[in-house]
């Protein structure tokens, strides 16, 4: 049994055609990407579990922001911009720490509460009296869902609340009990040469698993299925082979992973992958569960970040299942990245036509439909001059 969650229909008659090339390759278009796309839209950063005490720090630098989240004395969870109020220093230089008893820049050595609020300046009385708050470290949007926690550089968004959007998909997830696990091996990252949005389209279709992906193919590509982005959110689902296990890492996987008894019958041997627009995927097996998302560094290189979490009462045959489908990720993840260069190079060349799609690749023309709605100038076929670019999408976004 492969449940659908939502009606999947494809239209009839849908325009087959991706984005155009030029927008790979636009260093104006990726200015535009970074302010309406990656800023004001939800990010996540980590897991509740990575942040388990007071005083435990997480940052997050992309696209020209930094993200500082910190759990307080009263056991809250917070981010703010890890930026010094006084010369706008990193408050914090590591990616992932703990602090005594509160934050201190490492410039000047301003003092900052876990709470965000200005503790005190150094040499206080070289400045004028200093609002606590007022001065205190700049908070950011922050939401905790199922244990992830998610933040938004700027207030408001086009997005609703993280419960809103992900509704769809929470009685699925909840099965799992993700709020509960914890850290397996940290948080990773790893750059590709690449544009941020090949990585994704490679990502957003299952199409080339039966020829990209032979691990995949022998694990369950005879069940898999997609269900595209409708309202920020897709989904792809699929259960064991009848006979998989010809791969190595596919036998052992499928001799080793347990039960699963305390999931119900339709998810005990089932991998889940649900994207969140516009860059996250959280992917779900019955052992483990993982965000991997992908952030632009230029317009020919991304940012590729994520983490695994598992049970904190994890048994040696989950262990042992969890690291047989973290080699089986990890082939994954090299093959996406080979596709995601061979398909990104393609689009300087004047032969390149653009995309014609596939109905199982449906769900990367509704990614391609957001990003639209969010970008008007991706409507055009023709590249804009670059410095025309923010003045044209200002002006289409006002007729829309």
């Amino acid at each position: 049994m492969n449940p659908h969650l939502r009606d999947v229909a494809i239209p009839s008659g849908w325009d087959r055609r991706g984005l155009p090339g030029w927008s790979y390759h636009s260093d104006a278009l990726l200015e535009l990407e970074k302010e309406y796309v990656f800023r004001n839209h939800w990010q996540i950063v980590g897991h509740v579990s990575d942040v388990p005490n007071a005083g435990d720090y997480l940052t997050m630098d992309v696209v020209g922001e930094r993200a500082l989240i910190v759990r307080g004395k009263d056991g809250v969870v917070r981010a703010f911009n890890n930026m010094c109020r006084h010369r706008g220093s990193r408050v914090v230089a590591d990616s992932q720490g703990t602090c005594k008893n509160a934050l201190v820049c490492p410039f000047h050595g301003w003092v900052y509460n876990l709470d965000g609020t200005l503790r005190g300046a150094a040499r206080p009385r070289s400045f004028p009296d200093l609002d606590k708050t007022e001065f205190g470290l700049m908070p950011l949007d922050l939401e905790v869902w199922m244990g992830f926690i998610f933040i938004r550089f700027r207030k408001g968004g086009p997005q609703p609340s993280v419960a809103e959007l992900l509704k769809p998909i929470a009685a699925e997830m909840a099965h799992y009990g993700i709020a509960d696990m914890v850290p397996s091996w940290g948080i990773w990252t790893q750059k590709t040469p690449v544009n941020w949005k090949s990585v994704r389209d490679v990502d957003n279709e299952g199409y080339h698993v039966a020829m990209a992906h032979p691990a995949l193919q022998d694990l369950y590509g005879a069940t898999y299925f997609d269900e595209p982005f409708i309202n920020g959110v897709s989904r792809s689902f699929a259960t064991y082979n009848p006979h998989a296990g010809r791969r190595w890492s596919v036998g052992q996987y499928i001799k080793h992973a347990p039960a699963a008894e305390h999931l119900p019958e339709h998810l005990r041997k089932a991998w889940i992958y649900y994207g969140i627009f516009p860059n996250n995927a959280l992917s779900i097996m019955p052992e483990s569960v993982q965000f991997y998302q992908e952030f632009p560094l230029s317009t020919g290189e991304t940012l590729l970040r994520g983490a695994i979490y598992r049970y904190p009462d994890e048994t040696r045959e989950q262990a042992a299942a969890r690291y047989l489908s973290y080699r089986i990720d990890r082939d994954t993840m090299a093959e996406d990245v080979q596709l995601s260069v061979w398909s990104n190079e393609s689009m300087i060349s004047e032969a390149f036509e653009g995309f014609y799609l596939s109905d199982l690749e449906y769900g990367v023309r509704t990614h391609h439909d957001h990003l639209r709605r969010q970008i008007a100038v991706l409507g055009l076929e023709t590249a804009p001059d670059e410095k025309d670019m923010w003045a044209l999408n200002d002006a289409l976004r006002s007729r829309s």
